[in-house]
């Protein structure tokens, strides 16, 4: 179960990174290299996009925290 959890901590970081770096900041990180902080494009905007890339990033940061609480338990 405990090898089970760990890999799974190894791609939820993995996934945590990808996200945040999806980010806009100052400099549009590599978000502007998928059109996010663009506010225009095919997927209908940047302040949707972005919304969701920041409901996706806290849902994914909270399982991570999550996972860690579990395999701390083990």
């Amino acid at each position: 179960m405990e090898a089970i959890l760990s890999g799974f901590q190894v791609i939820l970081a993995v996934v945590v990174i990808v996200l945040i770096l999806m980010h806009s900041g100052k400099d549009a990180g590599l978000s502007g290299a998928f059109g996010v902080g663009t506010g225009a494009g095919p997927l209908g905007g940047g302040s949707l996009v972005e919304r969701n890339l920041n409901r996706w990033t806290v849902f994914f940061a909270l399982l991570f925290v999550a996972n860690v609480i579990v395999l701390l338990k083990i």
